[in-house]
């Protein structure tokens, strides 16, 4: 395999980093807006939350399928399509006449889940092993850091223009990164052979769907409606088929031994926990900070003002995000996992009990965002580092599909926990945003011990074989285990 060159490699890590960033930013952009597209669009309440649903069930269901076809046709050409999906979503989206297109749109869009997988895949590709690490804890901060952009930038971009122009941008910047993955990033040199499971891929489609949708819709359906148990047990049923299939399968869309793995089973338990505190935090943090002064307990912002004081988690989670690559050689991902785990427990308990001033909850968000960007960049680098390389982009789209099946629940249960308890003229009250609070933090703590079961790793002596893998990069035969990290017995 040829030599690749720092400024090459730099490239292609800057047009997948900005392909994620603009998917990421999608997938929250909306969040603080569904009124004003309420109210544009003449629908109801119920119908426009699909706006969110459509995205995440699209998503939950194209990372691991796409992620899975791009280890075997080539990722590169796998991300062209991805980007292709979002940009035809976002610009069925920014023209949408009513709802029923819109929510097309968002499907479409989720397409571009596979973005994630691919993009670790990519990397694990292309960068030699001693700049795997940061380079994925790096990527893994711009994801976290996009989603959490999109709050900040939606209030905004409101105001001086109009919801449209959250899909438009979108669109623009996705429109000259695939220009440029398709002139830069380089065809995969290996490939995972066999077919895709169908059969595993429409069973794993139905059983997410069959979770999502009443986790989704929960609240206006009702947990104990009949429609509500039938389909989560329909899901129970389907995703256990699911895993006979796979089990079974010569082709497995998902390798369920590579799923026993231990540094990969408690990983994904992990990234579960905190795709629900994170999207807790950001789909019900900036309505906290919404609500009016009259209530005795809100700060009255603006949704622009909102985001303002969303920016220092922001800016935490990009600087922590960044260091975890390189601060893995004296301060182990597991470490980071659980420190990160400690810090989101830390500052959703301040959340719940120290939210009278804005200075407090910003100050809590910050913290928040240290304990996200150390978290989501180590669980990464765990998770690439403990299969082989072919199948990187199935595991690594896993994990990225439960982290956004954890974002489901977390947002569903926050918002049950809210609307549980509403004063006279409907706004929630102080002590339901407490409990929703006190929930986080309970989930950021399970978290925490939950990492604490992660295999622990040490650093293997150089050797002069080593050396020279680390200079040209991995072989064409390399099994894609990590040349650094090997399980301490025991």
């Amino acid at each position: 395999m040829p030599q690749v060159s720092r400024s090459s490699s730099r490239l292609t890590f800057g047009v997948l980093a900005a392909s994620t960033a603009a998917f990421s930013m999608l997938q929250s952009l909306v969040s603080p807006v569904l009124p004003v597209m309420q109210r544009d669009l003449h629908t109801s309440a119920g119908t426009v939350t699909w706006v969110l649903t459509a995205w995440l069930l699209a998503a939950s269901v194209a990372t691991p399928l796409m992620g899975r076809i791009g280890d075997m046709i080539g990722k590169e050409r796998t991300l062209l399509a991805a980007l292709a999906a979002i940009a035809a979503g976002c610009l069925l989206a920014a023209l949408a006449p009513n709802i029923a297109v819109l929510i097309v749109a968002r499907v479409i869009q989720g397409l571009g889940g596979a973005l994630f997988p691919l993009s670790f895949g990519i990397i694990r590709d292309e960068f030699p092993p001693g700049r795997v690490v940061s380079a994925v804890g790096a990527m893994s901060a711009v994801i976290a850091l996009g989603g959490g952009l999109g709050i900040v930038l939606a209030g905004p971009v409101v105001a001086a223009l109009n919801w449209r122009w959250l899909f438009w941008i979108p669109l623009g910047v996705v429109a000259v990164t695939g220009l440029l993955a398709w002139r830069f990033v380089p065809p995969s040199p290996s490939r995972t052979r066999g077919r895709v499971s169908w059969a595993a891929a429409v069973l794993l489609s139905a059983w997410l769907v069959a979770l999502l949708l009443p986790l989704s819709k929960g609240n206006a359906w009702g947990w104990s409606s009949p429609l509500t148990i039938a389909l989560l047990a329909a899901a129970a049923v389907l995703a256990a088929a699911w895993v006979a299939v796979e089990v079974r399968s010569g082709n497995p869309l998902i390798d369920m031994r590579m799923m026993r793995r231990p540094a990969v089973w408690t990983t994904n338990i992990v990234a579960l926990l905190f795709g629900a505190g994170m999207f807790g935090v950001y789909a019900f943090l900036p309505q906290f900070m919404q609500i009016p002064r009259s209530t005795g307990f809100g700060f009255g912002s603006s949704v622009g003002q909102a985001g303002l004081l969303m920016v220092p988690m922001l800016a935490t989670m990009a600087v922590a995000g960044m260091l975890s690559g390189p601060m893995a050689a004296w301060f182990s991902s597991r470490a980071q996992v659980i420190a990160g785990s400690l810090l989101a427990t830390l500052s959703t308990a301040a959340f719940a009990f120290a939210h009278r001033h804005p200075w407090e909850v910003a100050t809590a968000a910050a913290c928040f965002g240290v304990g996200i960007g150390l978290a989501y960049s180590s669980m990464t680098s765990l998770i690439v580092h403990a299969v082989p390389q072919a199948q990187t982009g199935a595991a690594s789209g896993m994990n990225a599909n439960i982290r956004t099946i954890g974002a489901s629940i977390g947002t569903a249960v926050v918002s049950s926990i809210v609307t549980s308890d509403l004063r006279t003229d409907g706004l929630p009250t102080e002590s339901a945003y407490t409990s929703a609070f006190v929930a986080l933090a309970a989930v950021a703590a399970l978290a925490a011990a939950v990492s604490l079961l992660i295999p622990r790793h040490r650093r293997d002596r150089r050797t002069p074989a080593r050396e020279q893998r680390e200079r040209v990069g991995p072989g064409p035969a390399s099994t894609g285990a990590d040349p650094e990290l090997t399980p301490v017995a025991g």
